[in-house]
């Protein structure tokens, strides 16, 4: 059976997506303890890599948009996946603060390189019109990086120690995902991508255009606060609420097959519903598990919904950052927007853990449910503007 390049990508794209999160953001979930003990820093420092990993990549991601746009996906992705083996290498031979922090650093360039948004970018360049279907496939694979990485990480702890375990990542950054950036991506933008332009925005005066990438910027930003803050500090939130421990970690744990599941349903049935109905309705599910969880979040089965809503918002915008972007203001200048909006997530999600954490400390599990709340609600707000915007946009 010969694959057609749009699948050769996503299934290309979906292991290097699975890999970049998987030995990153999920990474200190796992390793995080053993890196401490041995370099002696607080817990705050070790995951506030993934803090600067976040705020470097999101203030190159407009250039390396605009970049993409023109040159394509396949020798920037390529780079970042030998950026990544170098700065994994480096990390496993870290000894303190400043070269930690500095791997860091440089895992939050190969990031802007080679992890969500250029691979967002490559699918719409290759699949064509079949974009918003291949970006929700690929946000299927991706959602397993947690399933396959934090066993992975855990048993290869035990064997190689957290050393160890960075040289193996750096490894197959450097051998495994570098090879298949060139095999699956083509050497320049497809011709159909330069000449895409969408229906529904052709012909829309500049004003109104540039109120609508304010109100998707505003609705995903706010959006990547609830998601990225929430995620980090979930099972605590549940053991807030007055949940045993046991019951927040099973509650958390329902985050990811429901994220998943809302996916393939998208997948499946996406083509038979607006695209800015979709994505009300994920804002709108994540106000109303708030909520619930505001009125009586100690309850198991509320605390379920509030659960469950949240992840099936959260599988909703996985798919969304990418779709609403294409669907509003088409393909041929995909990456340049893509890149705009990804500045503003990038430094949201790089300060939503911390300042979560300073909320709980200081006003407990109410008052961070309340600006979780208050950011979601401000995200809806956004979304419905926007949709009013686009009412012909599918």
């Amino acid at each position: 059976m010969i694959l057609s390049p749009a699948h050769r990508a996503i299934a290309g794209l979906g292991f290097t997506q699975i890999v970049g999160w998987g030995t990153t953001f999920l990474m200190p979930a796992v390793l995080g303890r053993h890196i401490q003990d041995s370099l002696g820093l607080a817990s705050e420092v070790i995951f506030a890599g993934i803090t600067v990993m976040f705020g470097v990549g999101s203030l190159l991601a407009p250039q390396v948009g605009r970049l993409i746009d023109r040159t394509g996906a396949r020798s920037l992705m390529a780079s970042g996946s030998a950026l990544y083996a170098v700065a994994l290498a480096a990390l496993a031979f870290s000894q303190g603060l400043v070269s930690y922090l500095s791997c860091w650093a440089a895992m939050g360039i190969a990031s802007t390189l080679a992890l969500s948004t250029p691979s967002s970018i490559a699918l719409a360049q290759v699949a064509g019109p079949g974009a918003r279907r291949a970006i929700a496939m690929l946000a299927i694979i991706g959602g397993f990086a947690s399933t396959v990485f934090w066993p992975l990480s855990g048993a290869l702890d035990v064997a190689l120690g957290w050393r160890g375990t960075l040289l193996v990542y750096a490894a197959i950054h450097l051998f495994a995902c570098l090879p298949v950036h060139l095999l699956v991506l083509p050497a320049q933008p497809p011709a159909h991508h330069l000449a895409a332009t969408n229906p529904a925005a052709s012909g829309v005066p500049s004003e109104v255009r540039s109120r609508a990438f304010l109100l998707l910027s505003v609705t995903l930003s706010s959006g990547a606060f609830v998601f990225t803050g929430a995620m980090v500090h979930m099972i605590e939130l549940m053991r807030g609420l007055g949940h045993p421990a046991a019951s927040a970690v099973f509650l958390a744990s329902l985050i990811g097959p429901s994220q998943v599941t809302v996916r393939v349903f998208e997948l499946l049935f996406g083509h038979r519903y607006s695209i800015m109905n979709s994505a009300v309705f994920g804002s709108a599910m994540l106000v109303v598990g708030l909520a619930v969880a505001l009125i009586d979040g100690g309850n198991f089965v509320l605390a379920l919904v509030c659960i469950l809503s949240y992840g099936i918002a959260n599988g909703l915008k996985a798919v969304q950052r990418a779709t609403l972007p294409l669907a509003l203001f088409g393909r041929g200048q995909f990456g340049a927007y893509m890149g705009r909006l990804a500045l503003p997530q990038g430094i949201v999600s790089a300060s939503a853990p911390p300042v979560i954490a300073a909320v709980l400390t200081s006003w407990g599990t109410a008052g961070a449910l309340w600006l979780i709340f208050a950011a979601a609600t401000l995200s809806l707000v956004s979304m419905v503007l926007l949709a009013r915007l686009a009412r012909n946009v599918r």
